[in-house]
C-alpha cells in the first residue's frame, strides 16, 4: 500500500462502466501464454485478487473449472457478473464484493491466484501471506502488468498520437497537482519491488514472460473520454459538480489533437511474473 496514503471505499468509485471501452486490453497471446506456463487445462480453480469488472478472470474461465473474483468495488462486481452472464460462464464464476485484506473469507483453496494490475492498492504483505496459504501444494501466484520499460511510438500509423501529456495537465487543473486517489492523495506515487514481497511471503520464483505487444490500435475519442473517467486518479466522483465541465474541456482538447475524433495507440507488451508456492516448480496444475 502507498505510504502516507489509506485505502477508502471511493477509490474507483463510478468507473467500471468505463473499463470495456476505455482500458486498453493486455497483449493478445496473454492467454496462451499462461496456459502453457501453467499447463492449464480446464480443471482447477482461480482466484483472481482485485478482479476489477472481471477482464482477466473472464479471459481465463475456460482454463479453469471454477473463476472467483474478489474486488472491493460493488461496480465492478455488478459489471463482472454481467460479463459472466454475457460470456455464458456464470455456472462457473463466483463474485465477491470484498477487499484482499480480508481473504481468505471462507473462499476455499485455489490452484492458481492473480494479481492484474492490482497489487500496488493492497496491504501487500498481508496480502501476499493470505493467498499463499490458500494455494494448493505446489500452486502458482501470477503477477500481471503492462510492461512499464517500452517506447511506444505511432509511427507509421494513421492517426494522431493520444495527447496523454495534455490530458494530465487538464486533471491536474482540476484536481490539483498531487495524483488523488479515493478521498486521499498519493505524494509518492504507487510502491513497487513486488518481487521483495513475494519472496517475503515465501514464494519461489520468479518466471518472467514478456507477452509482445505493439499492436495498432484506432481509438475514438469516446474511448479516450471512458479511459480518463475508468483511473483512479480522474473518477468521475472526484470532479463533483465540476464533472460535466471537465468532460466538455477534456473534449474539446482532443477535438483540437484530432479534428476526425479517431486516435493511434499501440498495445503494450504484457510483462507476467509467475511466482510458485513451494520450493520448486510443481507437476501440472491440472493433476493437483
Amino acid at each position: 500500500m502507498a505510504a502516507g496514503w489509506e485505502w477508502d471505499d471511493t477509490l474507483f468509485s463510478g468507473t467500471a462502466a468505463y473499463y470495456a471501452s476505455g482500458r486498453v486490453p493486455y497483449a493478445p497471446g496473454l492467454v496462451d501464454t499462461l496456459a502453457e506456463a501453467l499447463k492449464l487445462d480446464g480443471r482447477g480453480r482461480l482466484l483472481d485478487v482485485g478482479c476489477g469488472p472481471g477482464t482477466l478472470a473472464l479471459s481465463l474461465a475456460h482454463l479453469f473449472g471454477e473463476i472467483v473474483g474478489v474486488d472491493p468495488d460493488s461496480g465492478m462486481i455488478a459489471e463482472a457478473r454481467r460479463g459472466a452472464d454475457e460470456a455464458g460462464v456464470a455456472g462457473k464464476a463466483k463474485w465477491v464484493e470484498a477487499r484482499a485484506e480480508d481473504l481468505p473469507a471462507g473462499l476455499g483453496r485455489f490452484t492458481v491466484a492473480t494479481f492484474g494490475q492490482s497489487f500496488h492498492w493492497m496491504d501487500r504483505d498481508l496480502v501476499a501471506a493470505t493467498v499463499r496459504d490458500m494455494l494448493d501444494l505446489g500452486g502458482a501466484l501470477v503477477h500481471i502488468a503492462d510492461l512499464k520499460t517500452e517506447a511506444r511510438t505511432i509511427a507509421g500509423l494513421p492517426c494522431p498520437a493520444v495527447p496523454y501529456a495534455a490530458m494530465e495537465e487538464l486533471v491536474k487543473h482540476y484536481l490539483g497537482p498531487v495524483r488523488r486517489a479515493g478521498q486521499g492523495v498519493l505524494l509518492h506515487g504507487t510502491p513497487g519491488d513486488e518481487s521483495a514481497v513475494y519472496a517475503r511471503a515465501g514464494f519461489t520464483g520468479p518466471q518472467r514472460h514478456v507477452v509482445p505487444g505493439g499492436q495498432p490500435l484506432e481509438r475514438t475519442r469516446d474511448d479516450i473520454v471512458a479511459w480518463t473517467f475508468s483511473m483512479s486518479y480522474s473518477a468521475p466522483h472526484l470532479f463533483g459538480s465540476r464533472r460535466d465541465d471537465f468532460e466538455a474541456d477534456l473534449r474539446r482538447l482532443l477535438g483540437e489533437a484530432s479534428p476526425s475524433g479517431r486516435f493511434s495507440e499501440r498495445r503494450p507488451s504484457t510483462e507476467v511474473f509467475v511466482w510458485w508456492e513451494g520450493p520448486a516448480e510443481p507437476a501440472p496444475l491440472s493433476a493437483m
